[in-house]
């Protein structure tokens, strides 16, 4: 009964009614530590002025540089804010070529992305560019995530809602606290290996020891849930935890190279749910609902919704349906016993890597999501984004009737 409670950890979930007749409720959970509260009322507030904003740009765009000008010019100069930037971006020999801006660009703090810890010091994070420059902006942030406003400058937008035209007046609002805000979930991730081994000793110990991993597998195997798991049962505590995220689109386990399919086994709050023979599965969040799961088959979620997807890439059978699970539970990705090769799985598209025999992936929902500023509200903007970036429900407008019909079908 303790490890029920522990594990059901409903992060972002609405908090049920608890008492069910006269008589029955359910046992209080002490680890609810966030309720879903009405979206209308998600409103943007500062407890103090921002004074230190995050600016980040496209790179490798050159159309982006004039509004990037643009918008330091006008938050150093005329709203007096510290504003940062990475390094790179400053080092551009566009930038360094331009006269005019160099007093501008000499006011700036730069970083470097895996050096510089910035997420104590910042404020507000502006986006100029794609989906990308958002998603490369919750990446910075493993913790908690300053309110987030994108510009639409990319191909693509379906997360950048603010027309960059307007910037002026769209910035002066946000910078009051006049804005509507949506809590875009992240998954935690943790990537658990049985054994670390140096590079040089996998190529060394790899020949010698194949033939006896096949041969003595059976053996040194243990039973688990109907399951031979030659590494014993998985997510036991004799891992290393060698990568930990904040994922805000989608976890991706795929077959890599390989020509043969991939298996996986899928595990929910410890208990095998069922193994994935295909090309991979995804693991989203409603806001990667949108992307790589839609493109999948997966229906789309509103990033409101308290829940994770888990949607299955090129099933080898006709039955396996994309699921939604609630967002509190723990999914845990392993190699099947019998899988022929390897997987490798990716985050937000970065960070690639290989999964072995023995290692595991757990996913929970995070505790940390994205605010992101809404140009209209919630709900708007999202069925907005529907119909302008992947023309939702797109159709030749039936044409009426002219006048009534006679037949007698109509009439009844």
């Amino acid at each position: 009964m303790q490890n029920a409670l522990r594990r059901a950890h409903f992060l972002h979930g609405p908090y049920p009614a608890t008492h069910f007749g006269p008589k029955a409720c359910i046992l209080p959970n002490p680890t609810s530590v966030m309720h879903i509260q009405d979206p209308a009322s998600q409103r943007l507030t500062w407890t103090n002025p921002p004074s230190n904003v995050l600016v980040i740009r496209k790179i490798h765009d050159e159309s982006l540089v004039e509004p990037f000008k643009e918008l330091c010019r006008y938050l150093v100069e005329e709203k007096q804010l510290m504003v940062y930037v990475e390094r790179r971006v400053v080092e551009d020999g566009t930038l360094k070529d331009d006269e005019l801006f160099g007093s501008i660009c000499n006011q700036l703090c730069t970083f470097r992305e895996g050096f510089d810890d910035i997420s104590d010091c910042i404020d507000l994070i502006i986006c100029l560019g794609g989906d990308g420059t958002l998603l490369y902006a919750s990446s910075l942030f493993q913790g908690s995530v300053p309110p987030v406003m994108a510009f639409h400058l990319g191909s693509l937008g379906f997360l950048t809602p603010f027309k960059f035209e307007s910037y002026k007046t769209e910035v002066a609002k946000v910078l009051e606290g006049n804005a509507a805000i949506t809590l875009r979930s992240r998954l935690k991730v943790k990537v658990v290996k049985a054994a670390v081994q140096q590079p040089h000793e996998e190529e060394e110990e790899g020949e010698e020891e194949g033939g006896q991993q096949q041969a003595g597998g059976e053996e040194q195997g243990e039973e688990h849930n109907g399951f031979l798991c030659p590494h014993g049962p998985p997510g036991g505590d004799a891992g290393k935890v060698t990568l930990q995220l904040q994922v805000l689109n989608e976890v991706v386990v795929d077959r890599g190279p390989s020509s043969y399919l991939s298996n996986v086994d899928l595990y929910l709050n410890g208990r095998l749910i069922t193994s994935v023979q295909g090309d991979g599965v995804i693991v989203s969040t409603p806001t990667g609902s949108t992307a790589y799961a839609a493109a999948a088959g997966a229906s789309m979620i509103h990033p409101n919704v308290p829940a994770i997807m888990v949607t299955p890439i090129c099933p080898h059978s006709l039955s396996f349906r994309p699921i939604v699970v609630p967002a509190g539970v723990e999914l845990m990705i392993t190699l099947s016993p019998d899988a022929r090769n390897t997987a490798w799985v990716s985050f937000d598209g970065r960070k690639r890597q290989e999964i072995q025999h023995g290692d595991c992936i757990k996913i929970t929902a995070s505790c940390y999501p994205v605010p992101s500023i809404c140009c209209h509200d919630l709900v708007y903007d999202w069925f907005e984004s529907l119909a302008q970036c992947l023309h939702w429900n797109v159709r030749k407008r039936q044409a009426g009737l002219a006048q009534p019909s006679d037949s007698s079908d109509t009439e009844n």
